[in-house]
């Protein structure tokens, strides 16, 4: 069906339809949206229709599980989302955060390299500033990030996380992809004879090498698959946390992020920095543009910021 173009003016649209509209894209439901707003399904439809005819576009049309919207639907979706957070923000009384008062929690996505490396840092801060304020670490695929943050089934995502579009994002710090082994690994002592060759005989010399892998952490079973190591491949993993007991107890060696690994490297463990495709990366922290003036989401992003973002210090 063609849609003849309509000039829209703010005075015929009901905030409610604007409610309706971004719980429709939120859910890609209409059922669902119908049940998050306390509406009956023939009330939503009705209010969909209303601004179908308004705006001259069907928004949404039937998908597989629901529905999914429409181009248009794509390009009003920020600013419906924004405008509603600010007038939420503007009626509500407790505009400010007081982090010695609060006793919120805050759900936020991370891995378990993630947990390992900035959880401390953040209970201990966090301790001397907001004692009463609850962390729960809650990862989701990444292909599910942004709705969870527009939902606020998350508040924050931190992490590298580079196929998460449609964000806020701050950047916080960058990293790299070593090999860590333990201290007295026969290979250590040739990594430092090949610095001063080429860097492709280091590259070459991992073919040597027998690796462990974490199967959720795929950029460094990328690295692997690029380097045609998938061979040397003995032993893969769900959880990151146990590769330090394996690699200490064994020949075997891990790729993984140089900042998780130079916190063990006084406990028997050597690094490796070979020069890996793909081994730079950066860590950035993301949330919803719906969430953007939230007082609590705000404190907690300046915060973290102020804790790990390179340049602070």
């Amino acid at each position: 069906m063609h849609l003849m173009h309509l000039d829209v003016h703010l005075k015929d649209i009901d905030l409610n339809l604007l409610r309706l509209f971004d719980a429709v894209y939120l859910c890609r439901s209409v059922s669902r949206a119908a049940e998050q707003l306390d509406l009956t399904q023939p009330a939503a439809s009705q209010g969909l229709t209303r601004l179908r005819t308004l705006l001259g576009d069907p928004l949404f049309v039937r998908a597989s599980g629901g529905v999914a919207p429409t181009p248009k639907a794509h390009r009003l979706a920020d600013a419906v989302r924004s405008a509603l957070s600010l007038l939420e923000q503007a009626l509500n009384p407790a505009a400010e955060f007081d982090p010695l008062a609060s006793r919120r929690s805050f759900r936020i996505h991370m891995s378990d390299i993630g947990e390992a490396r900035f959880l401390p840092d953040i209970m201990a801060m966090l301790g001397r500033i907001a004692p009463g304020v609850r962390i729960e670490t809650q990862p989701v695929p990444a292909a599910e990030l942004v709705l969870a943050l527009d939902q606020g089934r998350i508040d924050l995502a931190f992490g590298f996380l580079p196929t998460v579009q449609d964000t806020r994002r701050v950047h916080l710090l960058n990293d790299r992809y070593i090999v860590l082994l333990r201290a007295g690994h026969p290979f250590v002592r040739v990594a430092r004879q090949l610095q001063k060759r080429p860097p492709a005989a280091l590259l070459a010399a991992l073919h040597t090498l027998d690796f462990v892998a974490v199967r959720s952490h795929s950029d460094t079973l990328r690295i692997l698959q690029l380097l045609q190591l998938e061979d040397r491949l003995r032993l893969t993993t769900e959880h990151f946390m146990v590769l330090p007991a394996i690699v200490l107890a064994s020949d075997l060696a891990v790729v993984m992020p140089r900042n998780i690994a130079r916190s063990f490297a006084e406990q028997g463990f050597a690094l490796v920095e070979p020069p890996f495709p793909l081994r730079d990366f950066s860590v950035s922290l993301h949330w919803s543009p719906r969430f953007e003036t939230d007082p609590g989401n705000r404190w907690l992003r300046d915060t973290l910021v102020g804790l790990f973002a390179e340049g602070k210090h």
